[in-house]
């Protein structure tokens, strides 16, 4: 069973949102949106050449991934802006549904995380942008 297949059986079989594997490694989490990825990010862990499925990849979490520096992803649902991301860095990339873009929790727009690094190109600068667009919920919640 190669990485990826392992990381997409676990989140499937244990009601992860995230799951990044490399050989016997397992890092995991249920947590929603791109909190697992900014934790994973925050721990300083060297994720290179792990394997990642996540139940959502938007934008914010296409550029997330290439920060983590994953070689592959399997995503229930990913948006086509955040599959561009993916292969522009030659990220091996699968998925079962594409979509236009990530709709918000309350499902009436998009999802403001896919909004906010919708015309960013770098991954530094979306990190910035992900960061910025938090803490603006925060303060409207």
């Amino acid at each position: 069973m190669t990485d990826l297949e392992k990381a997409k059986n676990i989140l499937i079989n244990n009601n992860n949102t995230c799951v990044l594997v490399l050989g016997d490694a397992v890092y995991s989490s249920s947590e929603r949106g791109v909190k697992p990825l900014l934790d994973f990010l925050d721990s300083k862990t060297n994720f290179r050449g792990f394997s990642a499925a996540d139940k959502t990849i938007g934008a914010g979490a296409a550029h997330l991934y290439l920060l983590l520096g994953v070689k592959t992803v399997w995503a229930k649902v990913i948006s086509q802006s955040a599959l561009d991301i993916l292969k522009s860095k030659n990220i091996k990339t699968e998925y079962e549904t594409l979509v236009p873009y990530i709709i918000n929790r309350r499902g009436d727009g998009m999802c403001p995380i896919e909004k906010a690094v919708k015309d960013i190109t770098n991954s530094n600068e979306a990190l910035n942008a992900i960061n910025a667009t938090l803490e603006d919920l925060k303060i409207k919640t």
